[in-house]
């Protein structure tokens, strides 16, 4: 019986070996797969040392998929800061170039929101002036009404004079008929003005600070109208080397929109260098953008560094906030292992630190393994 047991005992330690994943082991070549508590019963678990026992049917339904590393060269890479402004080509404010009061447009004032055509009206403004200078105009205006309807009867009555009078003294009357006449026509309009305020792009009216009869003070901004599918990416860095690095650019969780460097200033604001990009989308359609919003810029630098390239989704944060991995070291046992990374695009980071090559490390479901307690 001796020698039977001992071929059992050698086969199941075989077995085991078999079903242990390569490479659980860490960038220095350590053990990770040091020797685990065997968890009560078959169910998932959490095992004393952190790791997890995952059944293989368990597995299978979760989703769970894993992929041999490689350590490989991938572009350097670095999130910045950014926030969404106005492309001054295909944008623009209404503002109000004199004192007044608001009236509504032929459609009422625009809501934001609105779509507008350049040159539509979106609203009057009712030139105010001060009492003095209206009591001058108004006085100036009785005046030429006055000079008016004398100079009208002295045309008449040179005209039924003509013949007897010289041409050129009916001319000068006529002449002096339509001065006054021009005059007394400007200055009462000048006591109705209402300027029309145009929309100077065709677009959507991003804002709108008027209301009607509001009264306004000049240079007041009423309306920005910006065209939506033209906008700006204003990101931030310290490094004024940076914009010379950069090769390509994204936001970070909008894979479907290219950011284009457009140039870098060369004066810095508050210690920062302001970087713009245009936003581009391939779909031809209203970018899912708002002016002010504040994005993530993903920018992959032209200068390379090694590191074991992943999903994005394979790297989860632990209890304590801590970036980690999940690495299969067995048929049924995953264990954590804490990283560092820097994101590549949008669905890919590169793993700098705290992986070796052959790891075997989950890349689907590992959020539903750090969920396992």
């Amino acid at each position: 019986m001796r020698p039977a047991r001992m071929a059992a005992l050698v086969l199941a330690a075989s077995a085991l070996a078999a079903l242990a994943s390569p490479g659980a082991h860490g960038p220095n070549g350590e053990h990770l797969d040091g020797a685990a508590t065997v968890a009560v019963g078959t169910g998932l678990a959490r095992l004393p040392d952190g790791s997890v026992q995952l059944p293989v049917a368990a597995q299978r339904r979760m989703g769970v998929r894993t992929l041999m590393t490689r350590r490989s060269e991938a572009a350097t890479s670095l999130e910045l800061p950014g926030r969404v402004t106005l492309d001054p080509q295909a944008s623009g404010r209404v503002q109000a170039a004199q004192g007044g009061r608001i009236e509504a447009g032929p459609r009422g004032l625009p809501v934001p929101g609105q779509a507008v055509r350049r040159g539509d009206v979106l609203a009057y403004l009712r030139v105010q002036a001060e009492p003095l200078a209206l009591a001058n105009q108004r006085a100036q205006l009785s005046e030429l009404r006055s000079n008016l309807a004398l100079a009208a009867q002295r045309v008449q009555r040179l005209q039924g004079l003509e013949g007897s009078v010289p041409r050129k003294d009916i001319e000068a009357a006529q002449a002096e008929l339509q001065s006054l006449t021009a005059r007394e026509r400007d200055i009462g309009a000048s006591l109705q003005l209402r300027e029309p305020l145009l929309a100077p792009v065709s677009g959507v009216v991003a804002s709108t600070q008027a209301l009607v009869g509001q009264v306004v003070e000049p240079r007041e901004v009423l309306f920005e109208v910006i065209d939506p599918q033209r906008m700006l990416v204003e990101a931030t860095t310290a490094d004024p080397t940076l914009p010379a690095q950069i090769g390509a650019a994204q936001l970070r969780g909008q894979p479907a929109l290219r950011l284009q460097l457009v140039g870098a200033a060369r004066s810095l604001r508050d210690g920062l260098l302001p970087l713009s990009f245009r936003v581009g989308s391939d779909q031809g359609a209203a970018l899912p953008l708002a002016l002010g919003q504040t994005v993530g810029v993903l920018v992959q630098l032209k200068s390379k560094s090694a590191g074991h390239v992943l999903p994005a989704q394979a790297v989860v944060r632990n209890s304590v906030n801590e970036a980690i991995v999940w690495i299969k070291s067995g048929a049924e046992r995953y264990i954590p292992q804490p990283v560092q990374f820097r994101p590549l695009d949008n669905s890919t980071v590169v793993v700098t630190q705290g992986l070796g090559d052959d790891n075997r490390v989950v890349v689907q479901g590992a959020a539903l393994i750090s969920q396992i307690r």
